[in-house]
């Protein structure tokens, strides 16, 4: 079972870079973040006509949005409001093998790292925080799987300069302190960092400001795949597609893909 995560920065502005990914990959699971799109206007039809029949949405007008894309039948689906603004952030889907995905927007934050000065940001660590309770009622022992945009780069190397950003959004000690919390409630398993050391840099998003983004490298690792204990021992590889930031009309963020032995 091969599951990828993207946050694609408007599904149908990259309709066609999405439905390149999909016949290029052939991933049996598309999770995306940032659709930007109400529910009855998400381009349903090319993607079924890849095989991606089975579709699980939860959209908004021009903001946020995510949804999960499958060429397998969901036994379940549902949305959790982890946000208090009312974004649409979230989407599961329960696979027939009994695999729960979870595919996550969380907020960015915004750009000052002060919630009582940024109700943005302020915002973004409650979430991280409904994040943590949600999942510390769960069962490790259950096969679930988290996917998304975290909008949070927890590592020193998840960041081109550990010193420089430490006080940039994204990377400060308060939000990668509430990711960790998080990821502790059920002890999940971060897929990347479980086959790349932490020793090592790696990234999933580099800007639109930079004039050339491959050879100035400034990147963060922002996307992220996590699996429970109850599904840990199914993890065999994972792979971050980096090559597509410089496709055509790219987004600013690559995809995660990870393949399951289930």
């Amino acid at each position: 079972m091969r599951i990828a995560t993207w946050n694609v920065n408007s599904v149908r502005h990259r309709i066609g870079l999405v439905t390149r990914f999909l016949r290029d990959q052939q991933p049996d699971v598309l999770a995306l973040q940032e659709t930007k799109v109400v529910n009855e206007l998400f381009p349903s039809e090319p993607l079924k006509k890849l095989g991606y029949v089975h579709q699980a949405i939860h959209g908004q007008k021009a903001y946020h949005g995510v949804a999960i894309l499958s060429r397998l039948p969901f036994k379940k689906t549902g949305s959790q409001d982890f946000c208090r603004e009312g974004h649409a952030r979230h989407m599961s889907v329960t696979f027939e093998n009994g695999v729960e995905l979870h595919d996550f927007y969380v907020p960015a934050g915004g750009d000052i790292p002060d919630p009582q000065k940024n109700a943005k940001f302020a915002h973004k660590l409650h979430f991280l925080q409904g994040m943590e309770k949600f999942f510390a009622r769960k069962s490790k022992g259950d096969p679930l799987m988290l996917v998304g945009d975290l909008n949070v780069a927890p590592l020193e190397h998840d960041v081109w300069s550990h010193k420089q950003l430490l006080d940039v959004v994204s990377h400060t000690p308060v939000e990668t302190k509430l990711l960790g919390e998080a990821q502790a409630a059920l002890d999940w398993t971060d897929a990347t960092r479980h086959f790349i050391p932490a020793t090592e840099k790696i990234y999933s998003w580099w800007s639109y400001r930079a004039a050339d983004w491959e050879a100035s490298d400034r990147g963060r690792r922002l996307d992220h795949a996590w699996l429970s204990p109850g599904l840990k021992g199914a993890l065999k590889s994972q792979t971050i597609l980096k090559k597509m930031r410089g496709w055509q009309k790219a987004s600013d963020h690559v995809p995660v893909m990870v393949e399951l032995d289930v």
